[in-house]
């Protein structure tokens, strides 16, 4: 038996913050129930074709999972959620800002209907201040949460490769929810969960914000190396290629000298070659 099987989630969702939460939960046993709009379903199905004609963004976030197609402007798919809500343990939404208010399925209201209802939204800004209705895209979130100062070369700033902001905020829904569901096991309550791309990705700029206020400066940009630690990162070798070290302390550095760097060592390892 996995560990959720038995919970129901219901998930107006797209992109990838959410889809990504609640597949872990699918993963962990839950029935994850996704609400798609008409005719063009999730946008993300329509970002690539790599995965035997299927998104490869989509393929990743929304395994393990059953869809419906539902125009929420019409009151008959309203029921149709309504009707799924009233059995359900969780709620996820990360519509564009204020869209579930207008669609009649704010936190508030569906507190008063459905008390044990776990209820979690995601956003780019969080509900309050006055990003609030701006549109949240991970490349706006990497910069604003000054990650892109930090990633790349003394030259160029660069992007993480992978959507981090919205996995950032996607793990945090996560575990929200679980913590949620213990909490509900205690109390017998539901709760109100917000999690925002930029409150998430500013949450793992933590050692940055404490080194340049301590430090009175940045970490400088640094590739591939880190920027405090030594020697962490690629070096050239002789044959041309490029090793990797990870080495974090004083301790793993005599490790590394005794057992690669010693000449007796060196003699043994060129012998197994």
């Amino acid at each position: 038996m996995l560990p959720l099987e038995g919970i129901t989630v219901v998930s107006l969702e797209q992109a990838i913050a959410a889809p990504f939460a609640t597949r872990q939960l699918a993963d962990l046993g839950a029935r994850v129930i996704k609400i798609e709009r008409p005719d063009v379903g999730d946008f993300a199905r329509q970002y690539d074709t790599t995965v035997n004609g299927i998104s490869s963004h989509f393929v990743w976030t929304n395994r393990s999972k059953q869809s419906i197609e539902l125009d929420l402007k019409t009151e008959e798919s309203q029921q149709i959620l309504l009707d799924l809500l009233a059995k359900a343990d969780v709620f996820v939404q990360n519509l564009a800002p204020g869209a579930i208010d207008r669609l009649g399925f704010s936190p508030v209201e569906l507190r008063e209907k459905f008390p044990g209802l776990i209820i979690c939204g995601i956003s780019g800004y969080g509900t309050e201040g006055p990003y609030r209705d701006k549109k949240a895209y991970d490349l706006l979130i990497q910069c604003e949460s000054g990650l892109v100062s930090l990633t790349g070369t003394a030259e160029a700033p660069s992007k993480v490769g992978i959507s981090i902001a919205d996995i950032a905020a996607g793990m945090y829904a996560y575990t929200g929810i679980l913590t949620a569901l213990l909490q509900r096991q205690k109390t017998g309550e539901g709760t109100v969960l917000e999690v925002s791309m930029l409150e998430a990705l500013g949450e793992w700029m933590g050692y940055p914000l404490y080194y340049t206020h301590y430090g009175e400066k940045e970490p400088q940009r640094t590739g591939a190396r880190h920027a405090t630690i030594y020697p962490y990162g690629p070096f050239p070798a002789k044959d041309n290629k490029t090793v990797f070290f990870g080495i974090q302390n004083e301790r793993e550095w005599a490790q590394f000298c005794e057992w690669c760097l010693s000449s007796r060592k060196l003699h043994w390892t060129r012998a197994l070659t």
